[in-house]
């Protein structure tokens, strides 16, 4: 493997870029436990202020999980909370670690993500279980976690801290997310963008590094 592209840092979004992410099937299981007449808050829990509050940090998870209980008035435990809300997460493809790894010769590499403490537990089970690691910080150089940070994509201020804290200018980073608006986001700051709308995406884009 050579390096090609012109930048220093290759900085990847989480679901659906590393992890497979499957909201569709969460909404389905949320739903089953649910009665009809509060399918339409299910489809509408991803906008809620507080999950979006959750997922900059600006509550905590015991905050987070109560604010869940209120919202569909049900009287779940924490453990049935963090079941469904961890539904939507699938598997950590080895290839993509191996990518990974290989780029990491050439380039710093990292992850930005809108994420939150629930999800990223069950995600270091998740590393530890089927790749023997318990958290990301052997496979990337950078973890930059929107509720460690208090921001959130498509922010501009998330990616202008990233780039302070990676000592950088925009036009050396390529970033990789599967959200248009997270790309657009990004693109604006002058970051070379990439838009991953499926899976073979980041390793056609490296088939000639």
């Amino acid at each position: 493997m050579k390096k090609t592209p012109d930048a220093d840092f290759l900085i990847f979004d989480l679901g659906n870029v590393i992890i497979d992410i499957d909201y569709q099937k969460a909404i389905r299981l949320i739903k089953n436990e649910l009665p009809e007449s509060h399918h339409d808050k299910v489809d509408q829990l991803y906008q809620t202020p507080f999950h979006l509050d959750y997922e900059r940090g600006w509550i905590d998870s015991m905050t987070f999980r109560q604010a869940v209980r209120e919202y569909f008035e049900q009287n779940w435990t924490d453990d049935k909370v963090d079941e469904l809300w961890n539904n939507l997460l699938g598997k950590i493809p080895a290839p993509r670690l191996e990518l990974i790894k290989k780029l990491r010769q050439y380039y710093q590499v990292g992850v930005l993500s809108n994420t939150n403490l629930i999800h990223i537990h069950a995600v270091n089970d998740i590393l530890e279980r089927d790749h023997g690691l318990k958290n990301f910080d052997p496979v990337f150089d950078w973890v930059f976690f929107s509720h460690e940070m208090g921001l959130a994509k498509p922010q501009p201020e998330i990616y202008e801290k990233m780039l302070t804290d990676l000592g950088t200018s925009s036009d050396r980073v390529v970033f990789f997310d599967d959200l248009q608006a997270n790309v657009q986001g990004a693109s604006a700051l002058g970051i070379h963008a990439v838009h991953v709308h499926g899976p073979e995406v980041i390793f056609d884009f490296f088939k000639d590094v």
